[in-house]
Parts: structure tokens; C-alpha cells; sequence
């Protein structure tokens, strides 16, 4: 069964490489994102994310063509995501693995746009041009900008994802500060994280 096949993330080199020749915008998200925000691994992980826009979901079929793609649809299970299909919007993630005996390697996540802005499929009200979503490492893989990814960790923080909150935070900008803690007083109210994120005196 595709629920109790094991994870083996492939190395964040190999997805870079497998995505680099897609013509849509793509980034690297969830644990390797905050890893390459600062520069450096900080905790093993469990799985590797990327990150498309929903229109561009297909691309992910051009730059796995010989995988098996499969849906969580509804959110919880999975099914087989046949070649050309459109997936319904309750679907946010795409389980990937080179063949049916083989473990999962890649997960792929959909976030909504509207032109040129992304949209959180969390809450519609949270938005950012798309060419502000995210960066580029050193060695030139895209990635989800450190405070949008801590705001997805943020609704019900886990260990993991206090320490990615705790390891990210001296990297963050004041914008980046201030971007983050709106977006949670926005969609969450209080929240523990928005104590630690204001820094006096920071302009950036």
C-alpha cells in the first residue's frame, strides 16, 4: 500500500537537478528551506519538499516523467495522479517516487496565485508578489523565503518546527520580522512566536 511505503528523501542536490529545467517557478520548502536560509544543515529530515504554484502543477509530471505521482486527495489519503489531469483545489500535495516498489522520495506542495501574486491556501488575505516568494542559495537553488515557510510551521508549531523558528530567527530581517508577525496576527491572533520577533532599531 503507498501509505506504509517508507520515506527516502533524495538529496537536495538530485531535486535541484530534476527541477532545474522546468520554465515555471519552483523552490525548495519545509526543513531545507530554513538549511538554506542559514546557511548551513541543522537537523536531519524526514522528507524534501518543493514547492509550485497550482497553475504550474503539471510541471511536475514534465520533471518526473518516468515517476509515480500520487495525490492527497482528499487530504489524509492517496491516490494515483493520472498523466494530464488537474487536480481539484483540496489538493496541496503530490507524494513522488521513481517506481511502485520504490520509497517516497519527493513531496510536492501547490500554493495558490492570481498573476503575478502568490496566494497562501492557508488564508486568502495573505499575499506577496510572486517574485518576492522566495530566494536563491549560493549554488543557485530557489527557495521559500524563511519567514513565509515559518509562518506555514507556525498554526501548530512542532519541536521541529520551534527549533526552524529558533535557528532562523538571528537571520531574519526586520521586514522579514515584521512580514512574519503580521501574517500570524492575521490569520492565528496570538501566538507565542510574536514576542521573540521584534527586533528595535532594525530598518531593513
Amino acid at each position: 500500500m503507498p501509505h506504509t511505503a517508507p520515506w527516502d528523501p533524495a538529496p537536495l542536490a538530485e531535486v535541484a537537478a530534476l527541477f532545474a529545467s522546468l520554465a515555471v517557478p519552483w523552490w525548495i520548502a519545509g526543513g531545507h528551506a530554513i538549511d538554506l536560509a542559514i546557511g548551513r544543515v541543522h537537523r536531519e529530515h524526514a522528507d524534501i519538499d518543493v514547492l509550485l504554484l497550482r497553475r504550474d502543477q503539471l510541471s511536475v509530471q514534465d520533471a518526473l516523467p518516468a515517476w509515480q505521482w500520487w495525490a492527497a486527495d482528499p487530504p489524509g489519503t492517496l491516490r494515483p495522479w493520472g498523466p494530464g489531469e488537474t487536480l481539484p483545489p483540496s489538493v496541496h500535495d503530490i507524494w513522488c517516487r521513481p517506481g511502485p516498489a520504490a520509497p517516497w522520495r519527493i513531496q510536492v506542495m501547490l500554493d495558490e496565485s492570481e498573476h503575478r501574486t502568490w496566494i497562501s491556501h492557508r488564508d486568502d488575505r495573505i499575499r506577496r508578489p510572486i517574485e518576492d516568494l522566495g530566494l536563491v542559495s549560493p549554488d543557485g537553488v530557489p527557495y521559500l523565503s524563511p519567514e513565509v515557510q515559518l509562518f506555514y510551521k507556525a498554526r501548530a508549531p512542532r519541536p521541529k518546527d520551534e527549533l526552524d523558528f529558533a535557528v532562523t530567527l538571528p537571520v531574519l530581517t526586520g521586514r522579514q520580522r515584521r512580514w512574519l508577525a503580521a501574517a500570524i496576527v492575521a490569520t492565528l491572533g496570538g501566538h507565542p512566536w510574536l514576542d521573540r520577533l521584534p527586533e528595535p532599531g532594525d530598518a531593513s
